[in-house]
């Protein structure tokens, strides 16, 4: 004969909550946060990774799609990344800057997406190389965005905190429950990054010489912030290879501008910056386009490795 026995409330708990894991399992959002209840963020590379650690600090786990010492430009995503970003919680990246990113975004529906070049001002930068601007072949787009914008806004403080605000509202919107918190660190972080303006004013303001000579043209926003000028060996693509009438120029150029210092960078190819640098008897140096942090980077962050190129500058450009 069955006795049946009432259900007790701890059994009613345990089906209750299963039946919850299997709901959030199967509900579009499931991947958005980790086990422990963190905000999944996918970022696309070092400069929107840190934005988004410095503003998530405990409540988000970042992902970041481009390796240590990849070249961003030339990432390929592989189908599991593409997947995730569409699961993600919040994504940070920059659109005109990584083409393959660009259409996984756009493919992925991801809800709560911050694209840095839509919260800054981007304008257009580049080399006059043969008398017209310089782009680089079939391949230019990699790196000049829409309208060939320069994308490398990171690089100048003030804009990167522009961007950081605009990131901190994303997040607040993907994980209303932390937005205080997503507030203060955004407000330390903007802080931090007026300082570390203040710096470069400062460091820059006396000076022998306002120009510089780069591998590629990632510093425009830089120069233009501080009044340098910068002359780039190959536009604003790292791997092109210079005209000879451009190489004809930049010995003009630096002997009119006294240019002590030709600099390369730690992931692209540095062989063309020396061969140059060896032709006119010029120093060579590290200008760190922050695209990446890996063993070879003058600091462990982005404020490490922005105070080694303020220092590389101000030797560089005499300062006094």
């Amino acid at each position: 004969m069955n006795i049946r026995r009432p259900i007790s409330t701890a059994t009613l708990a345990g089906v209750s909550v299963l039946g919850l894991l299997a709901l959030s399992a199967c509900s579009p959002s499931g991947g958005a946060r980790t086990e422990d209840g963190k905000l999944r963020v996918t970022a696309s590379f070092y400069p929107m990774e840190f934005l988004a650690r410095q503003i998530g600090g405990k409540h988000v786990e970042v992902t970041d799609l481009t390796k240590p010492g990849v070249e961003p430009h030339d990432l390929e995503l592989s189908p599991k990344q593409t997947a995730q970003l569409g699961e993600s919680g919040a994504v940070v990246y920059l659109k005109g800057l990584q083409p393959a990113v660009d259409d996984a975004v756009e493919q992925s529906g991801a809800k709560h997406v911050a694209d840095a070049a839509a919260l800054t001002s981007l304008e257009a930068h580049g080399t006059e190389v043969d008398g017209h601007h310089h782009t680089t072949g079939d391949n230019h787009s990699h790196s000049e965005s829409e309208g060939g914008k320069d994308p490398h806004i990171w690089l100048d403080p003030v804009k990167y905190a522009e961007v950081a605000k605009g990131v901190n509202k994303t997040l607040a919107k993907a994980d209303p429950g932390h937005k205080a918190d997503y507030q203060k660190n955004t407000d330390a972080l903007v802080k931090k990054l007026d300082g570390l303006n203040t710096e470069f004013k400062d460091g820059l303001k006396k000076r022998s010489s306002d120009t510089f000579l780069t591998t590629h043209a990632a510093f425009g926003y830089l120069a233009e912030r501080y009044g340098l000028t910068e002359e780039a060996i190959s536009g604003l693509d790292p791997e092109s290879e210079p005209s000879a009438k451009r190489i004809k120029d930049l010995h003009t150029l630096a002997k009119e501008h006294h240019v002590s210092t030709v600099f390369f960078e730690t992931i692209a190819n540095p062989a063309t910056a020396k061969a140059l640098a060896g032709d006119l008897h010029l120093k060579t140096d590290v200008l760190d386009p922050l695209e990446g942090i890996n063993a070879k980077s003058r600091g462990t962050d982005y404020f490490g490795v922005q105070r080694a190129n303020l220092a590389a500058l101000q030797k560089a450009l005499g300062s006094k």
